[in-house]
């Protein structure tokens, strides 16, 4: 897929953009964010520009996934941390600022507070999610 001139990460991948890389093959990258949400922040690319979930090949996803433990055993090694948290945001409604697939490492060391899931699993019926689950089965290609 053709990327935009304006892609941040397409631009890290060329080396046109310097980064504090941790991890790159023929098909990835991994550097760290400057953000550092915690410390260790990292993300994980694939060198392919494709902008979120929905444009994501599989072959492209099944080589991102099979580097993703490989990072986070790295992280956790290096950083000494409790727990980590794997996100992926896809969409302007899900706070995707960058249009370039990309996953969210973010190491986990105590009391960080950084989204809180509320638990609305009384709003829904089992008939509810019975019929979203047969929705969904009917939209698999």
């Amino acid at each position: 897929m053709s990327a935009p001139s304006d892609c941040i990460f397409c631009k890290i991948v060329s080396g046109d953009i310097p980064s504090n890389k941790i991890y790159e093959d023929d098909d990835v990258v991994a550097f760290l964010d400057l953000s550092q949400v915690t410390e260790g922040h990292t993300l994980l690319i694939p060198k392919d520009h494709q902008a979120d979930i929905f444009e994501l090949q599989e072959e492209t996803a099944a080589k991102l996934f099979t580097k993703a433990p490989k990072i986070a055993r790295a992280l956790k090694k290096t950083f000494e941390f409790e727990g980590l948290n794997i996100a992926n945001n896809n969409g302007q409604k899900a706070d995707q600022t960058i249009f370039h697939y990309h996953l969210h490492f973010i190491p986990r060391y105590g009391q960080e507070v950084l989204y809180n899931w509320g638990d609305n699993s009384d709003k829904y019926s089992d008939e509810d999610l019975k019929s979203y689950a047969q929705a969904v089965q009917a939209n698999i290609e």
